[in-house]
């Protein structure tokens, strides 16, 4: 998305942890023959950190139009497998994470008229087997969503959710506690995934247009459809998919 907006000459600020990705992706824009981003270093789960982004970004260009809470990584893994640490440490970056860089950039969107655009999941709609931190999160970034856009909406700013699907990313590298395995294999087949330029083209659009939210990818649109309109198929394909990974099988003890 970056670079698409960098290729359109917009004026962008990109904020990460991993800068020297950054400051890779800005000297790339800037070789282009456009402006070079402004590049902060910045930890969505670290009070502080988006404020100063926000307010570096508007000592840099003068105003904030557009912020996109982009910043999650999935928890996965049966529920006993699981503990309470591991929601709470994803709901941390996927869910307050979000919160926290809409309430940074809030004061300086509300002056341009801007938009807000949060990066949901199809998980946000349909849940499976295995992964509940990650679908609770998303669900719960959903709700946020449409909560605060009719009150957004009284203010003139546009909130646009984007929940995709499968989308070429390093996502599914990244392990539980939120460290990057470069090396590792993606566990889904490259078939299934849609391209990050595609994706990134559709998503600045659905921003462009204003859109409430946009569904990304054909097999995420399939899924939200049949969430809507048969439920029961996706929890009959949970049970499915929960007996094929052993199901839950708790202990019992008799004295």
């Amino acid at each position: 998305m970056a670079w698409q907006l960098g290729q359109a000459r917009a004026k962008l600020t990109l904020a990460a942890r991993r800068t020297e990705l950054l400051e890779s992706l800005a000297q790339r824009i800037l070789g282009s023959g456009k402006l070079r981003p402004l590049v902060v270093q910045c930890d969505v789960t670290r009070d502080g950190d988006l404020e100063r982004a926000v307010s570096e970004t508007v000592q840099q260009w003068g105003k904030l139009d557009v912020v996109i809470a982009n910043a999650g990584f999935g928890v996965i893994g049966a529920l006993k497998n699981l503990s309470v640490e591991d929601y709470r440490r994803q709901f941390e970056t996927n869910v307050f994470g979000v919160l926290r860089t809409i309430y940074a950039a809030l004061p300086e969107i509300e002056k341009t008229k801007g938009n807000v655009v949060i990066i949901g999941s199809v998980s946000g709609w349909a849940a499976s087997p295995g992964a509940s931190p990650y679908a609770m999160s998303k669900f719960a970034v959903r709700a946020l969503a449409n909560s605060i856009t009719p009150e957004l909406r009284l203010a003139g700013i546009k909130v646009t959710l984007i929940s995709p699907g499968f989308v070429g990313s390093n996502i599914r590298r990244v392990d539980n506690r939120g460290k990057l395995h470069a090396e590792a294999k993606d566990p889904i087949p490259a078939w299934l995934q849609m391209s990050t330029r595609k994706a990134a083209r559709q998503i600045l659009r659905a921003v462009a247009l204003g859109k409430r939210e946009a569904i990304i990818t054909g097999h995420g649109k399939i899924l939200v459809e049949l969430e809507r309109f048969m439920p029961w198929a996706i929890r009959a394909v949970g049970r499915r998919m929960a007996a094929g990974r052993g199901g839950y099988r708790p202990e019992v003890k008799v004295d």
